[in-house]
């Protein structure tokens, strides 16, 4: 089952994601959405991506019920967002030499991520890394340029999807 996420006319930090006849608010990126992502700018790409697993924290929940692939998140999990390092984009083990986001985080939001399939087959540097479907801050803030949902709707959604799921994220209305 394929995804949509609508971005907001009112806010490009928000939207709507819609599976399987349900709705879920989301937040995305700190600076909307763009047709054109580069690295660092906090913009959620808009297109069509596949999601390629879910990779979530065992010693903080139960393995979430889905269809995709599925990996434990360990304490030495990486993920390389250094443009200039052959591992640009691609989930790597730390210490790593290159400029890496640290996956088992103090706070929650990567205790259930869903890898969106941006920029990775092949990998263009400087085009963007490490976009992800992952859980929204409490505060409902802005991601960095991935999708946050609510732990509950995060749970819903997984349920829905397959190793031929896709998600569409679509410009702000005009």
């Amino acid at each position: 089952m394929n995804i949509i996420v609508q971005t907001s006319s009112w806010d490009a930090t928000t939207g709507v994601l819609f599976i399987g006849g349900a709705r879920y608010d989301c937040t995305l990126g700190r600076t909307g959405v763009t047709l054109d992502k580069t690295e660092g700018d906090g913009k959620t790409p808009v297109g069509t991506y596949p999601l390629r697993q879910l990779i979530y924290r065992a010693d903080r929940m139960a393995q979430p019920e889905t269809a995709l692939p599925v990996e434990i998140l360990t304490p030495d999990t990486g993920w390389c967002e250094d443009a200039s390092h052959a591992d640009y984009n691609k989930k790597v083990v730390l210490p790593h030499p290159a400029v890496c986001d640290r996956m088992t985080r103090d706070d929650h939001l990567y205790d259930m991520t869903v890898v969106i399939g941006y920029n990775d087959d092949p990998v263009t540097p400087g085009k963007g890394s490490a976009i992800f479907m992952h859980l929204a801050r409490e505060e409902w803030t802005p991601t960095a340029g991935c999708v946050g949902l609510k732990h509950d709707d995060l749970l819903a959604v997984l349920k829905h999807l397959t190793p031929d799921s896709h998600i569409t994220i679509l410009p702000p209305p005009a």
